[in-house]
């Protein structure tokens, strides 16, 4: 039985599943579209630095040229002019393989005897300049403790109360505070360091000091953290239940 207030539920119009179709087409063409702009990019702009550094012998063109026979100049009237039927070869990622045969053989060299004693000699002048001293020792205490000492990387991800009690923020668990900061700070245990990323962007963000009681550690994975800061908490990484936040447990 049916009544005059009863309605018939309405169809959604053209518009509405046109508007439906695009944004759907947007969620799936954007990730896919921004992944392959940024790696495309990336490789583009290390082609641009690593290339001018290549001598133009190793180049494809010039390999591909005298393979041919087709020399770079040729004497046009009396006069050495560029040859206009050099082929141009133009490979996008070049320079990324140059880097990493480069990088690979540097790696190489510095293993051995003679590679540990090039550094020790270039360290040597490095350390009695003044500016570059400082700029380098910095550089490289980074760089070791990213790429080469895998133990001092983030482990785990946590929650704090950052800025003030009551707010809670993610952080990343990054070693144990050592030296004049924990004989300076006033508390009774263990003092860790945590990095609060920032969003949208995590490579910025804050190196802050907290007791270890004060740090609640998150199941989640530092990839998921991470995803979880760049979406602003659009992400939320929870494979059993998505409704609910991941069990929580204390540092122990």
């Amino acid at each position: 039985m049916t009544t005059p207030f009863d309605k018939e539920p309405r169809r959604p119009g053209l518009l509405a599943g046109l508007r439906s179709s695009f944004l759907t087409g947007i969620v799936v063409i954007a990730p896919v579209g921004l992944t392959v702009w940024l790696i495309w990019t990336v490789i583009g702009w290390v082609d641009g630095f690593v290339l001018p550094f290549v001598p133009d012998a190793y180049k494809p063109d010039a390999i591909l040229n005298q393979l041919m026979g087709n020399p770079r100049s040729i004497e046009i009237s009396g006069e050495i002019r560029p040859n206009p039927d050099w082929i141009v070869v133009n490979i996008r990622g070049l320079g990324v393989v140059f880097f990493l045969l480069f990088t690979v053989i540097t790696g190489w060299i510095a293993k051995g005897l003679i590679g540990r004693s090039l550094i020790r000699f270039a360290e040597s002048l490095v350390e009695r300049t003044p500016v570059i001293r400082s700029i380098y020792s910095g550089i490289k205490q980074i760089a070791e403790t990213v790429f080469a000492q895998s133990e001092r990387s983030f482990e785990k991800a946590c929650l704090i109360q950052y800025p003030r009690k009551g707010i809670w923020a993610i952080g990343f668990i990054s070693t144990k505070a050592k030296g004049e900061v924990t004989e300076r700070a006033d508390t009774a245990g263990d003092l860790m360091s945590i990095f609060v990323p920032t969003t949208p962007n995590p490579t910025s963000g804050f190196l802050l000091f907290f007791p270890r009681e004060d740090i609640i550690e998150l199941d989640m994975s530092v990839e998921d953290a991470a995803k979880l800061v760049i979406s602003a908490g659009l992400v939320y990484p929870n494979g059993k239940d998505p409704t609910q936040p991941p069990e929580q447990t204390k540092l122990s």
